[in-house]
């Protein structure tokens, strides 16, 4: 759902504006889960789902030739025709996984015990790499949080894993700070640190 238009040009601010009357929604297939996060890529919005990963251009819409073929044409809407990425993933209930650098958005699957790395060429497992039966087994249960967060200099996605039997519990029992470097097409690293925030 999304607001009135903004416009500095014509002085014209109407964000505060929710008219039902107009065409404000995009509905999306509720099987996939609820909406978690949402990233715009350049005229791309990109929807993160509990079980599912989506795309949709932002400002155009597709029409669809005989032969099955999209080609973009201008209109009204908003948020346009919206796709899936292939591949069974979402991103769970932890938005505060993902990472977006220039290249990659990093984020994480706890449903599925995965880690993943989304780019132009669509979305990969990282926790594949090498470490498939440690996420497996850190992932399978009680985890309370998953904080995802990037060292620009070291170009390092640094995932802490936070663990807690039950809500009411005030600190975690159990944390974890790995490390995945692109460069190195692995994971590096456990660190010491776990982010507070």
């Amino acid at each position: 759902i999304w607001s009135g238009i903004y416009n500095s040009n014509a002085g014209v601010n109407n964000t505060n504006q929710f008219i039902m009357a107009e065409s404000i929604t995009k509905d999306i297939n509720p099987v996939y889960g609820s909406v978690q996060s949402l990233l715009n890529k350049d005229t791309r919005l990109i929807m993160f789902c509990e079980d599912k990963v989506l795309r949709a251009v932002t400002n155009k819409d597709a029409l669809y030739n005989a032969d099955g073929k999209p080609q973009l044409v201008a209109s009204n809407a908003v948020v346009g025709d919206v796709q899936s990425y292939q591949g069974d993933y979402g991103i769970s209930k932890n938005p505060e996984s993902m990472v977006t650098t220039p290249y990659r958005t990093y984020f994480t699957d706890v449903n599925r015990n995965q880690v993943l790395s989304l780019s132009t060429e669509g979305i990969r497992s990282i926790s594949n790499l090498g470490m498939r039966d440690y996420f497996a087994n850190t992932m399978k249960s009680d985890v309370w949080r998953t904080l995802g967060t990037y060292d620009p200099n070291k170009t390092e996605y640094n995932l802490t894993i936070s663990k807690k039997y039950s809500k009411s519990q005030i600190e975690p029992h159990e944390q974890v700070t790995v490390s995945f470097s692109e460069g190195s097409n692995g994971w590096i690293s456990f660190k010491s640190f776990h982010p507070q925030s």
